[in-house]
């Protein structure tokens, strides 16, 4: 017998593979956004994007999703619709249920409803979406999970809407209906609100004019941890906050170099050596602080990088604090 997690695996599989032969129109959606976007790195990309743009660090310093207002939380699927177009350049849908329900999505030529729900399982579906399909996700700002899947409206696979405007939900027994693209997968991290309030505090430091001191706080503090720009935006609460991150003279880079602490950025070359030396590798839109050291005997076989004709390695907190070299500079490639 398998074990109770495989089990269900199993019973899903079967399920998606039963929805998938019965349904042309699901399996040619399906395998497209699979095709656009395998590994899920691109839609968690647009969900992180979205819940910083809703939190607006840089105007407000907020980091929190409690601590938006009902209106925003409300907003938030609007712009999930428009982030996921804008980002895989769907077509817009088509007008449906006699023209009363404009869908979001276009794709393939199949027309697409696009709903997302903070709350797992809390998708409001319009009825007017009947016998059409919808493209359901999810997002946890606390949990660092999201999920997106598509689903044929039915409604014997629906509670009947209580709500003003009869919206439908998914009843919980037959959320195995729905084909799951990327189910629980990781959301990056929103690092500020998970970072112990002592920390926290000692890298939100109060008053005006403090950006810069804490954007160098931030990267010197949350060491070998991928940095979203949301969390640097929030840090330096300024428009131009990604010039808080470069060399020059009192900011990050040459402040934490001093340090010995690199920063390496979402550039091929900087995730090569990070790679190399051990160290977490930026992704899209991401940056990552480490210390470094020279490389010594007592070093060992210990993976080494070389810079600026030496190598070094991820230091120890035994290594003294020395100058760290300067990365590669880069050209030709976004810091998005």
């Amino acid at each position: 017998m398998l074990p109770y997690s495989e089990d269900i695996d199993a019973a899903n599989s079967i399920t998606s593979s039963e929805l998938l032969k019965q349904d042309a129109e699901l399996l040619a959606v399906y395998e497209h956004l699979r095709s656009c976007d395998p590994t899920g790195e691109r839609f968690a990309t647009v969900l992180r994007d979205t819940i910083d743009q809703l939190l607006n660090g840089e105007a407000t310093g907020r980091y929190d999703w409690k601590t938006l207002f009902k209106t925003e939380k409300t907003h938030a699927g609007t712009l999930v619709e428009i982030n996921l177009q804008r980002e895989f350049k769907f077509h817009d849908g088509g007008d449906v249920a006699d023209g009363k329900h404009p869908m979001d999505y276009r794709i393939l030529g199949i027309d697409v409803d696009c709903k997302f729900s903070q709350a797992f399982g809390g998708w409001m579906i319009p009825p007017e979406t009947m016998g059409y399909l919808c493209l359901l996700v999810w997002a946890d700002d606390y949990r660092s999970k999201w999920s997106a899947g598509l689903f044929r409206v039915r409604q014997e696979w629906l509670n009947t809407g209580q709500n003003r405007d009869r919206k439908l939900t998914v009843k919980a027994e037959h959320r195995d209906k729905i084909l799951w693209l990327h189910d629980k997968a990781e959301l990056p991290e929103n690092v500020l609100l998970h970072l112990p309030d002592a920390t926290r505090k000692q890298i939100l430091l109060a008053g005006s004019r403090k950006g810069q001191k804490r954007v160098i706080e931030l990267f010197r503090r949350v060491q070998n941890q991928r940095i979203g720009r949301g969390a640097i935006r929030t840090a330096a609460q300024q428009l131009d906050y990604m010039a808080r991150l470069r060399e020059g003279d009192g900011r990050a880079r040459t402040v934490l170099r001093n340090e010995g602490i690199l920063i390496a950025g979402p550039y091929s070359r900087h995730q090569a050596i990070a790679r190399q030396i051990g160290a977490v590798v930026p992704r899209r839109g991401e940056f990552v602080s480490f210390r470094v050291a020279e490389a010594k005997p007592h070093h060992g076989d210990r993976p080494s990088v070389e810079l600026d004709g030496r190598r070094w390695v991820l230091a120890e907190a035994s290594d003294p604090e020395e100058v760290a070299p300067r990365l590669p500079t880069v050209t030709n490639e976004s810091e998005v």
